[in-house]
C-alpha cells in the first residue's frame, strides 16, 4: 500500500468514524466506485487502534474517574459508577451483533443500493429526531432503560450504512437527551466496542501477517486516524453547543440520492 494511500483511508476512517454518517459505508461506496483496493484486516485493525485513541485522549477524564469509582467505591462516586454498569449493559447487544452476525452482515449490506438506503433511512430518522424530541435531558439524568435501547440501536450498526454514531446520537435524541449529551454518551458506548472490535480480530492479524504494508504506511494511517478522529471528535462537541444535526442528516440523504441516481444507472 502507498504511504499517500494509508494517509487517505485514515483521514477517511477518522473523519467518518465519529460524524453521524458512516464509515463504513463510505469506505465500501469508495472502494466500489473510486475502485481502491480493501485496506485489508492487519490495516483495519490499525485505523481502529487510532480512533480508540482518540476516544481515549479526549475522554479521558471520563474513563480515569469511572476507573476510580469501580476500584474505590464510595458515596460520592456512585454517578461514576453508574455510568460504568450503564455502558457495560448498553455494549452486550453490539457485542454479540459483532460476534454472531459480523460477516452476514458485511456481505448483505455490502452493495451500493443497499448502503444508500440505510443511509437515507437512519438520515431521515435523524431528521425526525430534530422535529419532534425535546433535546432537554443531560447525561446525568440516563437511565438503565435508555442505555440499553441506544446500546440494541448501536447493535444495528453491524450494517454499512447505519452509523455507529448516527444510530446511537438519534436513539438517543428521541429518548430526550440534548445534543451534546446524545454524542457524549455514544462516543463513550463506542469506546468498549472499538477495543472489543480491534482485540477480537487481533489474533488473526498475528495468524496471517498484512501483505504489501510497510511501516511507513502502516504509521501513517495509523496517526492520519489518531489526529482526524481527535479533531472530529473535539469539532462535533464545539459544533453542537449551537447547532443541531441537521446538516450530517442532510448530508446522508445527499449522499444516498447520487448512489440510487448511480444505481439506476447501472454504475
Amino acid at each position: 500500500m502507498h504511504p499517500l494511500a494509508a494517509v487517505f483511508l485514515g483521514l477517511v476512517q477518522g473523519i467518518t468514524e465519529f460524524l453521524p454518517i458512516s464509515s463504513s459505508g463510505h469506505l465500501a461506496l469508495l472502494e466500489h466506485y473510486l475502485k481502491t483496493p480493501g485496506a485489508g484486516l492487519g490495516f483495519d485493525i490499525l485505523l481502529h487502534l487510532g480512533t480508540l485513541g482518540a476516544l481515549l485522549a479526549y475522554f479521558g477524564r471520563d474513563w480515569l474517574d469511572m476507573g476510580h469509582a469501580f476500584i474505590h467505591p464510595n458515596r460520592y462516586n456512585r454517578p461514576e459508577r453508574r455510568m460504568l454498569f450503564y455502558l457495560i449493559v448498553a455494549n452486550i447487544p453490539g457485542a454479540l451483533a459483532g460476534v454472531l452476525l459480523e460477516k452476514k452482515a458485511e456481505t448483505l449490506f455490502r452493495q451500493p443500493l443497499r448502503i444508500a438506503l440505510l443511509l437515507g433511512g437512519v438520515g431521515l430518522l435523524l431528521l425526525v429526531a430534530e422535529k419532534v424530541a425535546r433535546h432537554r435531558k443531560p447525561l446525568d439524568h440516563l437511565r438503565l432503560r435508555d442505555a440499553l435501547i441506544i446500546g440494541l440501536a448501536q447493535a444495528l450498526a453491524i450494517m454499512p450504512g447505519v452509523s455507529r454514531s448516527g444510530i446511537t446520537m438519534t436513539a438517543a435524541l428521541f429518548l430526550g437527551f440534548n445534543r451534546r449529551s446524545s454524542a457524549h454518551f455514544s462516543f463513550l458506548l463506542a469506546t468498549p466496542i472499538i477495543a472489543g472490535a480491534a482485540l477480537h480480530h487481533l489474533p488473526k492479524w498475528f495468524k496471517v501477517p498484512p501483505e504489501n504494508l510497510s511501516l511507513l504506511a502502516a504509521s501513517l494511517g495509523f496517526l492520519a486516524a489518531l489526529i482526524s478522529s481527535y479533531l472530529t471528535i473535539k469539532y462535533l462537541m464545539r459544533f453542537l453547543q449551537r447547532h443541531t444535526f441537521t446538516p450530517f442528516a442532510v448530508y446522508r440523504l445527499a449522499v444516498a440520492t447520487l448512489v440510487l441516481v448511480l444505481c439506476l444507472l447501472g454504475r
